[in-house]
C-alpha cells in the first residue's frame, strides 16, 4: 500500500539519521572513503514515486557535497591536475567543479556601473598574441577580458554597458594604444582619455635613449674602454636617479659628462616626466611648449622624431592634470594573471582562463 507524504518524510528522516551516524563513525581523516548508499524509492498517494532525499548528496551526483566543495576550494590554490591527483578524481571532473564555482561567483557580482576605467593588455601566448583587460579604477574589479588588443576585442564590453553606461564613463587610463583610444571615443564621447606616464617614458627609453646610446657607442669603436663604458650604462640611463646607489650615480655622471647627446636626452627625459606632475593646465602648457622647443633645438633625430610622434597625444597628457590616473593597478593585476597562468602551465581554453581572471579579481564594493 503506498505511503502518504507524512510517512515519506518520517521514513526519509530515519534513514538519513542512520546514514549520518555511520559516516561519523568512520575514520575519514587522511583516508579515502567510498560509500555505497542504497537510496529508497518511496510511493506516495499524492506525490507519486519519489526517490529518497539525501542532504549531503546532490541530485544525479556520485560525489558528496563536501567533496565537491573541497575540490572547488582547492582549485583556488592549486592546479586542476594537482587537485585531481590529490583527491583521486578525474581531471575533467575537477575542472567541471571548478568551472561551476567560478560561474556562481561571477554571477553573484553586482551589475556593472563603472565611472573610471583602466585598459591594458597582457601576453596570452608566445608569438605576440595578447589579451585585453578592462578594470574598474574605483573598485578594482576586472570587468572584461578578451583575446586580442584591437577595437573588435573591446567593442562587446561597451555594447554590454549600453548607452547609459557609456555616458556614465568619465575618464579612461591607457597607454598610447590607438585601438583603445578610438573605441572609447566612439562609444564614450564625454570620457577623457588619460595616457599613462610609465608607458610613455618606457617608449621614450626604447626609441630615444637606447638609439642615442647605440649611436654614441658606434662612434667610439676605436676607443674600446670608452665604448664599453657607454654600452654598460644602458640600465643606468633608464632607471630613476633616486633608485640608484651612490656608486651607480657616480658612474652615471661620468657617462653623461663624457657624451653631450646622452646628457641632452637624459635631461629631456626628466622634463618629460614633469608634464605628469603639473599643478594646473597653464603650468602644463608652459612645460609642454618648453619641452617641444628643446626637442626641436636638440638636433638629435631620435628625439625630434619622438616629439613629432607625441604631439598629437597632448590632450591625453593634459587630462592627467584633471584626472590623476595611471595603469599601475592593472599592471599589478597583470603580474598576478601571469602567476595564475604559470600555476596551471598555461590554458588551452581561453574562455575558462578569462573566467578564472574575473573571479580572482571581484573588486571591492
Amino acid at each position: 500500500m503506498p505511503l502518504r507524504c507524512g510517512h515519506c518524510l518520517a521514513q526519509c528522516s530515519r534513514i538519513h539519521e542512520q546514514l549520518t551516524r555511520r559516516v561519523r563513525d568512520l575514520p575519514m581523516v587522511g583516508h579515502p572513503v567510498r560509500l555505497e548508499v542504497v537510496l529508497y524509492r518511496l510511493a506516495c498517494a499524492s506525490c507519486g514515486q519519489r526517490l529518497q532525499h539525501v542532504a549531503w548528496l546532490a541530485r544525479h551526483s556520485r560525489l558528496t557535497r563536501r567533496l565537491e566543495q573541497a575540490a572547488a576550494q582547492a582549485c583556488t590554490r592549486m592546479a586542476v591536475a594537482h587537485v585531481a591527483q590529490w583527491l583521486g578524481l578525474h581531471w575533467s571532473t575537477v575542472r567541471a567543479l571548478d568551472k561551476q564555482r567560478l560561474l556562481a561567483e561571477v554571477a553573484a557580482l553586482p551589475a556593472l556601473e563603472p565611472r573610471r576605467l583602466i585598459m591594458d593588455e597582457f601576453a596570452l601566448f608566445k608569438g605576440h598574441r595578447y589579451a585585453s583587460v578592462i578594470l574598474d579604477a574605483d573598485s578594482g574589479r576586472v570587468l572584461w577580458v578578451a583575446e586580442g588588443r584591437s577595437r573588435k576585442s573591446v567593442r562587446p564590453f561597451f555594447k554590454e554597458l549600453g548607452t547609459q553606461g557609456c555616458a556614465r564613463i568619465e575618464a579612461v587610463a591607457m597607454d598610447m594604444n590607438s585601438a583603445f583610444d578610438l573605441e572609447v571615443r566612439h562609444h564614450c564621447a564625454s570620457a577623457r582619455i588619460v595616457y599613462d606616464l610609465f608607458h610613455v617614458v618606457a617608449k621614450y627609453g626604447r626609441e630615444v635613449i637606447t638609439r642615442v646610446r647605440v649611436d654614441a657607442a658606434n662612434k667610439l669603436r676605436q676607443d674600446k674602454p670608452a665604448r664599453r663604458v657607454v654600452k654598460q650604462a644602458h640600465w643606468l640611463l633608464l632607471r630613476n636617479r633616486s633608485s640608484l646607489s651612490d656608486v651607480q650615480q657616480v658612474r652615471l655622471d661620468e657617462v653623461l659628462a663624457a657624451n653631450q647627446p646622452l646628457m641632452t636626452t637624459y635631461v629631456m627625459n626628466e622634463q618629460l616626466k614633469g608634464l605628469w606632475t603639473a599643478p594646473d593646465a597653464w603650468e602644463w602648457r608652459r612645460r609642454w611648449k618648453q619641452w617641444l622647443a628643446h626637442a626641436h633645438d636638440s638636433e638629435i633625430p631620435a628625439l625630434q622624431r619622438f616629439a613629432r610622434t607625441l604631439r598629437p597625444y597632448w590632450r591625453g597628457i593634459l587630462a592627467r592634470v584633471r584626472w590623476p590616473m595611471h595603469t599601475g593597478k592593472l599592471e599589478g593585476i597583470n603580474n598576478r594573471i601571469k602567476l595564475i597562468k604559470r600555476m596551471a602551465y598555461g590554458y588551452r581554453d581561453t574562455a575558462f582562463f578569462f573566467l578564472k581572471i574575473r573571479a580572482a579579481f571581484p573588486g571591492k564594493a
